[in-house]
């Protein structure tokens, strides 16, 4: 392995945690208060999908359900990741408010029954993100692997908090560039 790898691995992990301690830094009211604007933006901006996946928020990440359950309203449906594999790309399960939730073998609450659907569009978590487009994750390349294999590719919308802007995440070859980032001071395509 060569240092520039090792350098940026080690770099990203470091911002990983610093990301991380961002958001669980939040008072529950900012939290929530962030997160409603992330929705009302996302509502205003986004075409409505037939499917859209999300994220369960986890590690203090914005809780965009009132969004999926506004979709719903009009006849959309939601969807949830499963890791299916390690080193696989994800499916989706469908989710409603209703969907029996277990935890994933991360913990992350995941319907364990359920239709499979395609999404259209994907809601990713922003652990960390830039102006280009690119996201930084939690480092399994799950999301990475699932926009690669979709095709047609769903629309990617990152959605985060604007303190986990960061000016680069040191991008690499594997990672996906995003169609739109959502914030919650507004959204924007990313430069090309």
């Amino acid at each position: 392995m060569n240092s520039r790898y090792e350098d940026n691995t080690a770099w990203r992990r470091a911002l990983r945690q610093d990301m991380a301690s961002r958001r669980a830094a939040l008072a529950s009211a900012e939290h929530q208060a962030l997160s409603a604007r992330i929705v009302a933006h996302a509502l205003v901006t986004l075409p409505r999908p037939k499917v859209a996946a999300f994220c369960w928020p986890i590690k203090h990440e914005p809780d965009v359900r009132p969004l999926l359950t506004s979709w719903a309203s009009a006849n959309g449906r939601a969807a949830l990741p499963v890791v299916v594999a390690e080193k696989e790309a994800l499916r989706f399960r469908e989710w409603t408010p209703d969907t029996r939730l277990e935890p994933d073998r991360y913990g992350i609450p995941t319907p364990s029954a359920g239709e499979w659907l395609t999404p259209d569009l994907i809601l990713l978590p922003l652990n960390g993100f830039d102006g280009a487009g690119y996201r930084l994750g939690y480092g399994g390349g799950y999301f990475d692997r699932t926009l690669a294999a979709l095709s047609p590719r769903p629309l990617a919308v990152g959605v985060g908090f604007e303190i986990n802007r960061v000016d680069s995440i040191r991008p690499e070859a594997h990672d996906q560039r995003l169609d739109w980032i959502i914030t919650e001071r507004g959204a924007f395509r990313p430069a090309a």
